[in-house]
């Protein structure tokens, strides 16, 4: 399988305009680097002899509660992460930003900097869920990003060590830190995770690209809605029908029924063309 004459098309003709050409990106993209989709069928977690599902532990109002239950599952969360490398399609869209320069833009739902770690630039990749390798002051003392400590040796189930706390703590005021994402719980903003910049994107791009993504969460939907209302080709890079499938059909783009290494591939080279 490969572009077919009509996608292919469509690329060129954003590729030879002076539009922003936007990129979404989700789960299914660093799945194919190992790490587990949040809402899967790998997504229940056991701490102690509870079993979670993520919607329960990946809340602002649980850490607050109770930050030790939290923290070992987000740390071991974090460490799948690490361990994970960036795959091709990563690479792709690193090569992509390269040749389109300004014209690109990136807006990820993925925590895992895996993007960044391929080499695209934090200036054009908006992380709209936060990154899983930086913290902040839990009660806002100031807007700082901290790195996350390297805390190893956490698995599945670990206890919260007390030796811990130091490294999870604020170092302006020594509250707790909270992991640098966005909570089931919680709302977008502009601060931390690029609402009105994505929004904007959207009113400026001739071209919205999405791959592995299922648009379960509020801002992806909202751009591809914008995009659609606006009249903007939209390519949804995915290998199951979703509901950003049915609004790239509906627009000038359409479907790409490909595993987003294949697809971003492809994308690349219609784009470097």
């Amino acid at each position: 399988m490969s572009l077919d004459e009509k996608l292919r098309k469509v690329l060129e003709k954003a590729r030879d305009s002076s539009g922003l050409i936007v990129f979404l990106t989700g789960a299914g993209v660093s799945a194919e680097s190992g790490i587990p989709t949040f809402r899967g069928e790998e997504g229940y977690w056991t701490q102690g002899s509870q079993v979670y599902r993520p919607e329960e532990l990946a809340r602002w109002s649980t850490l607050a509660s109770d930050p030790e239950l939290v923290w070992p599952w987000y740390l071991y969360r974090r460490s799948i992460c690490r361990g994970a490398d960036p795959n091709p399609a990563h690479k792709a869209l690193a090569c992509i930003e390269d040749a389109l320069e300004d014209r690109f833009a990136l807006i990820t739902q993925n925590v895992d900097g895996l993007h960044l770690r391929a080499g695209n630039t934090l200036q054009r990749t908006w992380q709209i869920h936060g990154n899983i390798d930086y913290m902040r002051c839990s009660r806002a003392c100031n807007p700082q990003l901290f790195a996350m400590p390297d805390i190893r040796g956490v698995g599945p189930g670990s206890s919260f060590d007390h030796a811990w706390k130091a490294q999870l703590s604020c170092p302006m005021c020594g509250s707790w830190a909270r992991p640098h994402v966005l909570w089931f719980d919680e709302s977008y903003d502009e601060e931390n995770y690029r609402y009105h910049s994505s929004r904007q994107a959207a009113f400026d791009a001739c071209l919205l690209i999405v791959a592995g993504t299922s648009g379960a969460t509020n801002l992806p939907n909202m751009v591809a809605e914008i995009c659609l209302s606006r009249g903007t080709p939209i390519i949804d890079i995915n290998p199951q029908d979703n509901p950003f499938t049915s609004m790239a059909r509906r627009s000038e783009g359409g479907w790409l029924q490909a595993p987003a290494t294949e697809g971003l591939k492809w994308i690349e080279d219609a784009l470097s063309g």
